[in-house]
């Protein structure tokens, strides 16, 4: 199971690739850890390009599902319009499950299961870690289900 996680923060989408076979889990190196989108999305042509470039990556990589963290709508943490650019963009992208992740379940989850390793282990540079626990969180979902 190879899964891509995103992290959305202002006009950037930061990735991570983590698999997990055998219960092993495996984090990936990717070309790109991050796509940034100019000008907010508000040009159709920039936001066909950011849409075909990540697709493009999950084609070359394989990518079988990719963890994005939910955003509010509204109040203090509420996320950008650039950002539910991107988010609608990659829910778009054909032949893959995108899956959006409550803050509450991402918690529930890491508490239940906490991460084996510590972050500065994995090698990943710090901006990755949101989108690392995106990953992570989902492929245990995909293991043991929402209520385990």
């Amino acid at each position: 199971m190879r899964t891509l996680g995103v992290e959305i923060s202002g006009s950037e989408a930061l990735l991570c690739m983590l698999t997990k076979e055998d219960d092993v889990f495996d984090i990936r190196d990717i070309r790109q850890r991050r796509f940034t989108l100019s000008n907010q999305g508000t040009e159709l042509d920039e936001m066909r390009k950011f849409q075909f470039d990540f697709a493009k990556l999950v084609e070359d990589y394989g990518v079988d599902s990719i963890a994005i963290r939910q955003r509010p709508h509204k109040g203090k943490f509420a996320g950008s319009a650039a950002g539910f650019k991107m988010e609608a963009a990659i829910q778009l992208i054909s032949g893959v499950d995108v899956q959006l992740l409550s803050g509450t379940e991402v918690k529930e989850q890491l508490k239940r299961n906490p991460i084996p390793v510590d972050y500065e282990d994995t090698g990943l540079k710090k901006f990755q870690e949101q989108a690392f626990i995106n990953a992570y969180v989902y492929i245990l979902r995909k293991t043991y289900g929402k209520e385990e």
